[in-house]
Parts: C-alpha cells; structure tokens; sequence
C-alpha cells in the first residue's frame, strides 16, 4: 500500500512539471502583458483567471474525450498541432506590426482569454498530448487523484503568474508596452515556426 502511495505521488509530480514545462507560464506571460496591455489592472487579473480557466476546460475535454474526439473526426494530432500553429502565426504578426488590441471592442477583448491564451497558447497540442498519455498511464485510484491534483495545480501556477506578471505593467510604461509587445510577436512567431516544423515532420514521416 504504501509503495502504491508513493508510485501515484511520483506520478502526480511527474504529470504537474510535465505540464509546466510544456505549457510554460513564464514564457507565456510577455504575450499575455502584450495582448492586455491597454486594459485596467481588475481586467487584467480576471483575463489572467479566465485564461488559465479556459486552458484548464480544454485540457479537461481533451482528458476525457480526447481519442474520441480526434477519431471521430479523423484528425490527426500533426494536423491538430499544425493549424494552431497558423493560428499564432497570425497573432504574431499582428502584435509585430503594432496590433495589441486597443482597437479592438470589448466583446472581441474577452476573447484574448479564449483565443490565443487559453488555447493554443497554454492548451496546446503538446499540452493536450501529454494529458492523453498520463490519462493512460492512470490506471490506479491513486494516480488518478494525482493527475487530476497536477493537473488543477498546474493551471493554479498560471493563472498567478499571469496575474503577477501584470505588475510589470506598472513599471515600464508606454514605450516598455511596445517593447514587449514586439519581443512577444517575435517568440510567438518563433513558437508558431516550431510547432509547423514538427508537425510537418510527422506528415513526411509518415
């Protein structure tokens, strides 16, 4: 019993540094200031909230239906990855060449949680692979406690970073806010690049 305990926190650790890694909230967070730069701080701090909770539902839909899903409309994890690739790939552009949003209404704001924070930013393809994996690899009461506690902790992690990170906002002003936002184009084009890479990859390889 007690080597079963242990082997479900291993487990549990396992899965929550896997999905930080993957998922990465440091290096999401220079987008995430680019995007609601022009927003008040309590709207700052509830985009962080709802970032991490969208984030947190797809990973959940994809946990328990993911297979189901992709099979029944025959799609591909290649396929799935590649076009969230063309998605950030647009977002990039749009924040390097001056675009964060303020022109934008409020309705379309509420959106930057939902698209590209939430997904496929936080609730990527590599994200949504690795909870597929770890949902087969519960296969004890324990592990499963484990997965679901990595995976609530993990999305915690964001959403205080996020909200922490707004802070920054305070500090570097205007001209900070259109460094940022350039420097967030710029690694979010970078992100977009390697996941089209790899997913081609697996098209040729296969």
């Amino acid at each position: 019993m007690k080597a079963l305990q242990i082997s479900a926190l291993t487990f549990a650790i396992q899965s929550f540094v896997t999905l930080f890694v993957i998922m990465d909230p440091p290096g999401a967070t220079p987008i995430f200031l680019a995007l609601v730069a022009d927003k008040t701080p309590k709207e700052r701090r509830v985009l962080a909230i709802k970032a991490a909770a969208v984030s947190f539902s797809v990973i959940t839909l994809f946990a328990l239906f993911g297979r189901f899903i992709l099979s029944y409309l025959n799609i591909s994890m290649a396929a799935l990855q590649a076009a969230g690739a063309l998605l950030l790939l647009l977002i990039s552009l749009d924040l390097l060449t001056g675009g964060t949003g303020s022109g934008k209404s409020k309705s379309s704001d509420s959106n930057i949680a939902l698209v590209p924070l939430g997904t496929p930013l936080l609730a990527g393809p590599g994200a949504i692979v690795a909870t597929m994996i770890f949902v087969q690899s519960a296969d004890t009461p324990g592990r499963i406690i484990g997965l679901i506690a990595a995976v609530v902790g993990v999305h915690l992690a964001i959403a205080a970073a996020l909200m922490a990170s707004t802070t920054i906002l305070k500090v570097i002003k205007e001209a900070g806010v259109t460094l940022v936002a350039r420097i967030a184009g710029l690694l979010l084009a970078a992100i977009a690049v390697q996941m089209l890479v790899d997913a081609i990859r697996v098209f040729v390889a296969a």
